[in-house]
């Protein structure tokens, strides 16, 4: 019962914290051009759908519109995009789910992946109504590789410390459900 509070408190402190760590990014590699984008919300999201929603419940996608939301509103002036971006590539963790057995490796490798590709898609989106004129392969160099490496540690760092943890809650949640029917 605790979950359906704890998940969405989860989630607005790593966004808090999404805005709060672009300080503690090495000044180095600021200066050297590179771009790093935290997606410590997403990365929470991806593994709410791996360990705690089952094949037939939404609650991460409809989290990620939330949290994408939230972002957008935050952090961007333009609402929408993050909201999209983060809602498909959650969309295509739920469809790879259902392709896949759960473990480290394949949830590492689907966060890669998505982030990936939800980075991806949010620089497709933006060089495409105009607000950022960054070419392809600098896109590539200097924002998707820092970006997905600086993340892949922090979705270490999170799987280790919630996945035990959102499998304890989605039984204790979806097994009360299915005994009081």
């Amino acid at each position: 019962m605790m979950s359906r509070i704890y998940l969405p408190l989860i989630l607005v402190l790593l966004i808090i914290l999404q805005g709060a760590t672009a300080n503690l990014i090495p000044e180095s590699l600021v200066a050297a051009g590179w771009v790093v984008v935290i997606h410590a919300g997403f990365l929470f999201l991806v593994l709410v759908k791996l360990f705690y929603d089952l094949e037939t419940t939404y609650y991460a996608f409809l989290s990620a519109l939330f949290v994408g939301l939230i972002i957008d509103i935050i952090y961007t002036d333009i609402i929408g995009v993050y909201m999209f971006s983060y809602a498909i590539m959650i969309y295509f963790v739920h469809g790879m789910r259902k392709l896949l057995q759960t473990n480290f490796y394949v949830a590492t490798l689907l966060t890669v992946v998505s982030l990936g590709l939800a980075d991806f898609l949010l620089y497709f989106i933006y060089h495409f109504i105009g607000v950022t004129q960054m070419e392809m392969l600098d896109y590539f160099y200097y924002r998707l590789m820092p970006t997905v490496a600086i993340n892949l540690i922090l979705f270490i760092v999170l799987y280790l410390l919630f996945r035990k943890t959102l499998i304890k809650w989605s039984d204790d949640r979806f097994d009360l459900e299915k005994s009081a029917n």
